[in-house]
């Protein structure tokens, strides 16, 4: 059975990377010694080795040892053989760009629906959907295909953030944009509060963290789920 935290963020305001998800991370990576990271979403600025060193600098606290995707000769191969799979955060377009383009975006799905944990972050969980197309970010480079892994039968918008009514903003709403999204496609969407995030694990998916998730649906008034809601209806 799949095993997987999709969570809207890697740090919360004033935190130290991954540590609210820090007893999280431990349940669901507790079988395994070695991870792969995949730093293709890579924020700007940073290079692949700098970012796998981020990643591998907060693993270490907790016993387990991280390997970057991209060292490897034969990428497929350490897919096949990785233990778990933790996906950083970033540019979504990139990301998504890159897994496309060397293969392993196919890969890396059955590879975690093998039962392999996963960590998403960020973008790393906004591939978990069924596509990427409810991305905040900029399409600084242009993917092959918009479609990701499809792990859960939803998409992600993460950093999900509500109207607030003292910003003198005349532009859209997270809210907006996710109807407009909507006029011409069914997939529903569940906006992602930081702090939030969505658990996969014997055969049940739910919504988890310190935050109500807002869930989108074709046609519908958005609905908000509380922390240990079942979103097993969507699937």
């Amino acid at each position: 059975m799949k095993n997987i935290i999709l969570a809207s963020t890697s740090s919360l305001f004033g935190e130290e990377y991954l540590s609210y998800l820090k007893t999280e991370v431990e349940l669901l990576f507790q079988q395994t010694d070695e991870i792969i990271f995949v730093p293709y979403a890579r924020p700007g600025g940073i290079t692949h080795d700098e970012y796998t060193t981020k990643a591998a600098s907060f693993f270490e606290t907790i016993g387990i040892k991280v390997k970057g995707l991209h060292t490897f000769n034969d990428q497929k191969m350490a897919i096949q053989q990785a233990q778990g799979f933790f996906t950083g955060g970033g540019n979504t377009f990139l990301l998504v760009k890159q897994l496309h383009e060397l293969g392993l975006m196919s890969e890396l799905k059955k590879a975690v629906e093998s039962g392999k944990p996963y960590l998403g972050t960020s973008a790393g969980s906004n591939i978990g959907g069924v596509n990427m197309q409810n991305t905040n970010d900029m399409p600084i480079v242009y993917p092959s295909d918009f479609s990701t892994m499809g792990l859960i039968s939803f998409n992600i918008n993460a950093h999900y953030l509500d109207p607030d009514s003292g910003l003198k903003h005349n532009g859209e709403t997270r809210e907006t944009r996710i109807k407009e999204f909507h006029v011409f496609n069914s997939t529903p969407v569940a906006g992602l509060r930081e702090g939030s995030w969505i658990r996969v694990k014997d055969g049940k998916v739910t919504t988890e963290g310190s935050h109500s998730t807002r869930l989108f649906l074709q046609g519908r008034e958005p609905v908000e789920l509380e922390p240990g809601s079942a979103m097993d209806h969507l699937e």
